[in-house]
């Protein structure tokens, strides 16, 4: 008896087949509720925009909000990699932890975009969202510790401590203007520089 092995390039194009459906099925998604809103979308409407069938769009989703949760988990992962790419290694820490708060302070609220109440309850109480905010805490806390470190911030407060500081303190630049974004940021920057010693 011959045990049946499904070729290493066939599980590829049917990963590839997978991940494009789905991706299409989520920018779909993207364009329909940034022309309607979040009331009234539904599983059909989705399939058609994405040029799949209803049944194999239900294959992948059960229902709206499982595809909306994930529409919003992709676009945090996004936004997760822009700000950690953003932090050269080559730049010196202080320089590293600057441009990534820039990052952070400059993407949209939401991390896509303006959206109404109605959407933000249902997209930010997911889980995905608090995973993807421990992340990013973990990754400007290990920031201000580098830095900290080279003598660039200041190093009489717990990282910890200063990388809630930064994220509570930029969450008001993200979707104003470019302009007031860099000037939170300034501001941000020089609370964290190394405290000069009293006269």
């Amino acid at each position: 008896m011959y045990a049946l092995r499904v070729p290493k390039l066939w599980d590829e194009t049917i990963d590839a087949h997978r991940s494009a459906v789905r991706d299409a099925a989520l920018d779909a998604t993207a364009a329909l509720v940034a022309e309607h809103g979040l009331v009234m979308l539904t599983m059909s409407q989705i399939a058609e925009r994405a040029g799949i069938g209803r049944a194999t769009l239900y294959k992948y989703f059960p229902d709206v909000q499982a595809v909306l949760s994930a529409w919003h988990e992709r676009q945090v992962n996004a936004h997760l990699r822009q700000v950690d790419e953003v932090a050269d290694p080559n730049l010196p820490p202080g320089a590293r932890l600057e441009a990534a708060l820039l990052a952070y302070a400059l993407t949209p609220q939401g991390a896509h975009g303006r959206h109404d109440d109605g959407l933000a309850v249902l997209l930010h109480g997911g889980e995905h969202v608090q995973q993807a905010l421990h992340r990013l805490h973990a990754f400007f806390r290990d920031l201000i510790d580098e830095a900290a470190r080279a003598d660039e911030v200041r190093d009489d407060m717990d990282p910890g401590q200063l990388a809630t500081y930064c994220l509570h303190a930029l969450t008001a630049a993200r979707g104003t203007s470019d302009q007031a974004a860099v000037q939170l940021v300034s501001l941000t920057m020089s609370a964290l520089r190394p405290q000069a010693p009293p006269a």
